[in-house]
């Protein structure tokens, strides 16, 4: 996309009205009070719904339909339903993305780790992001250009930059090791002695959140559903960050494979991956 994003900071901040609205209606009420029955297995022990996720989703994507005219709302659980709606993103002139419970295995847990996260994209280029805490009722939003901020309850805004490159010893981060395919996750274990720390939430939205903030220098996935990374990825290069697939390619909409290094630069990022990313189990 060539020119300013048809998505204005008043968009934004509808948007972020609507995760907020939904949160508060359909995912507070909801948390530590899931009754029996009300969270159920996708593809596995690993991958979980509740009640919570679907009636937020279903109530967001109403409100954003409204809201947007002619929007393709891409919602986790409606993804779940319709793969190919995944497929219809790149083409679309306006669609979003929507993760309606990011980190459903802590909510379903009760802790209180989760987010909501939401990816603008028009024509293929993701031009503007909300990633909520609905918890504290904190989120962070960013739109092409404009750069990445964090907006308290209370109304008050503080932009984000990512950390200082470190070398890779000082680095901290989160490794998502679960997802890697065998050789991958081997090789990645293998060397995770040569960083400082690493850490996993079972939440992208918050690791996304602690990385834009500068409290952390990198984060590794392999398993990428797009309402989970448009709007980190961007929110991050909004940040000052650089980010590419583990064979240095732009990660872009509609893309759900081929794994995800975000860094502090591009120097930071070919450190990691030459780190934690096994030359035989990747063509570059």
């Amino acid at each position: 996309m060539s020119h300013a994003p048809a998505f204005s900071r008043r968009d934004l901040g509808q948007l972020a009205a609507i995760l907020r609205a939904g949160a508060r209606s359909e995912i507070m009420p909801r948390f530590r009070r899931l009754a029996p029955g009300a969270v159920r297995q996708k593809t596995g022990p690993l991958d979980l719904v509740t009640e919570a996720d679907v009636a937020a989703e279903t109530v967001m994507t109403a409100s954003m339909e409204k809201a947007f005219p002619g929007v393709l709302v891409v919602g986790e659980e409606a993804a779940a339903s319709d793969p190919a709606l995944i497929g219809r993103l790149a083409a679309a002139p306006m669609a979003i993305t929507l993760d309606p419970i990011d980190g459903t295995a802590n909510y379903a847990a009760g802790v209180p780790l989760f987010g909501v996260m939401a990816a603008v994209v028009e024509h293929g280029v993701t031009t503007a992001c909300v990633v909520l805490d609905p918890v504290v009722d904190s989120y962070a939003a960013a739109r092409l250009g404009d750069g990445a901020a964090e907006h308290a309850a209370d109304g008050s805004a503080l932009y984000l930059r990512v950390a200082a490159p470190v070398p890779l010893a000082g680095m901290t981060g989160m490794v998502s090791w679960r997802f890697l395919p065998p050789a991958q996750r081997d090789y990645a274990l293998a060397n995770l002695h040569r960083l400082a720390t690493v850490w996993d939430h079972r939440c992208a939205a918050h690791e996304y959140r602690i990385l834009v903030s500068g409290h952390g220098h990198f984060v590794l996935f392999n398993r990428l559903m797009p309402w989970d990374h448009l709007p980190g990825v961007l929110l991050h290069s909004e940040a000052g960050g650089f980010a590419a697939k583990f064979d240095g390619t732009a990660y872009v909409a509609g893309e759900t494979a081929g794994g995800l290094i975000c860094s502090a630069d591009r120097a930071s990022w070919e450190a990691l991956r030459d780190a934690l990313v096994s030359k035989e189990a990747v063509l570059f």
